[in-house]
């Protein structure tokens, strides 16, 4: 009887953890359940194994023991291994890029250098700047050589990089002068009439918005409209456009991001799918639903804007794939061959700021496109 009460207790813990563990895998909440769960579980179970072993010494009850512990340990050893497997595919991503490397003055800063004094200098009323992570290097160029010389955080300085939802909103609240992103979404728009904020679009310089595939992908072009059919889920095999046979895994950026909101422009009227999504349990106990990082499996396709995905994120393998044949390079952005161009802009919104106007005026002038060249955008024409 003790023995069949503690084989319920071994399997009841046992199946318990498991059953906690497969909750995790429904709700994505990898962060608690995927990690602590199953190191429990298996401590208690090895725990209640060996007490079973001292106190019992039956051979039936040895077996199925040890058999449940080894199935647990090597499906929770699986599935931490390919957890830690979709991590090291995880790029392009925000995540991937160490913004401090092009902060103004920084020692050996990669911010683009003027070579040459300035025309135009800042001692006092700096307008504050923030923008996409994409754009900081831009920026911080043009800081570098307009602006005096002293450490600018990125978190709270004159010079920030608060991501393109970030920026947006200081820019509507009025917590900075400009911000440096692409067009904004329709949401954007309506949030700054909602503020009474009206917002001045100046144009700065130009990049291509790019796709992108696992460099294994035999897959080397696409038209504008296979692209829009597979973001909008009329597309959902890789061999349908020439490709493996395979589900193709589309990808989405969080709404509010610039290359979200370019991507929207693109499709041209079309409605995006719904994009692939973790459900993660929030701190307050509720699930959010929160779109997924790009990972580079064989079947993904993700996008954003040139150079952030091909000089500013340094890991994973992948490729960028040409639009009705034209390849996104520089020279193809410059000749106007390239299909998909996207201006960016500095943002203003009414700032009472007095160096603002003359700091935009420099960005467009000769020695501000030289910068924006120099960082590897493409100048305005």
């Amino acid at each position: 009887m003790r023995v069949f009460a503690s084989l319920i207790v071994v399997f009841g813990i046992g199946f318990a953890g498991l059953f906690l563990w497969i909750v995790s895998l429904t709700t994505k909440s990898q962060q608690f359940y995927g990690t602590y769960i199953p190191i429990v579980m298996i401590g208690l179970m090895i725990i209640s194994v060996l007490l079973i072993y001292e106190k019992w010494k039956v051979r039936a009850v040895k077996i199925v023991s040890v058999t449940f512990l080894v199935i647990a340990g090597v499906t929770v050893g699986s599935y931490e291994g390919y957890q830690y497997y979709l991590k090291s595919l995880e790029i392009v991503s925000t995540q991937d890029v160490d913004l401090k490397v092009y902060q103004p003055f920084a020692d050996d800063t990669k911010a683009a250098d003027l070579n040459k004094e300035s025309t135009l200098q800042i001692e006092e009323n700096l307008p504050r700047l923030d923008g996409a992570t994409a754009l900081y290097p831009v920026y911080a160029s043009f800081a570098q050589a307009v602006y005096p010389e002293k450490d600018y955080s990125l978190e709270n300085s004159e010079v920030m990089s608060n991501q393109t939802s970030g920026a947006f909103n200081n820019l509507i609240y009025g917590e900075v002068d400009i911000a440096f992103i692409a067009e904004p979404s329709e949401q954007q728009y309506e949030k700054a009439e909602k503020q009474d904020v009206e917002l001045s679009l100046t144009p700065i310089g130009r990049e291509a918005f790019v796709f992108f595939v696992n460099e294994s992908n035999p897959i080397e072009s696409l038209t504008v409209e296979e692209i829009q059919a597979i973001f909008a889920g009329e597309i959902t095999n890789w061999k349908d456009v020439g490709g493996n046979d395979e589900q193709i895994r589309a990808f989405q950026r969080p709404e509010g991001s610039g290359s979200q909101s370019a991507l929207i422009r693109f499709m041209d009227g079309k409605s995006l799918m719904e994009p692939p999504a973790d459900e993660i349990i929030s701190g307050m106990g509720g699930i959010i639903r929160e779109t997924s990082n790009y990972q580079n499996h064989r079947n993904a396709i993700g996008y954003s804007f040139r150079f952030f995905s091909q000089e500013m994120v340094e890991n994973g393998e992948i490729k960028h794939i040409a639009i009705n044949g034209v390849a996104p390079t520089k020279e193809n952005i410059q000749n106007n061959s390239y299909p998909v161009v996207a201006e960016f802009y500095a943002i203003t919104a009414g700032s009472d700021n007095p160096n603002v106007s003359p700091l935009l005026e420099w960005i467009q002038s000769e020695q501000g496109q030289y910068l924006i060249d120099q960082t590897g955008y493409v100048a305005l024409p």
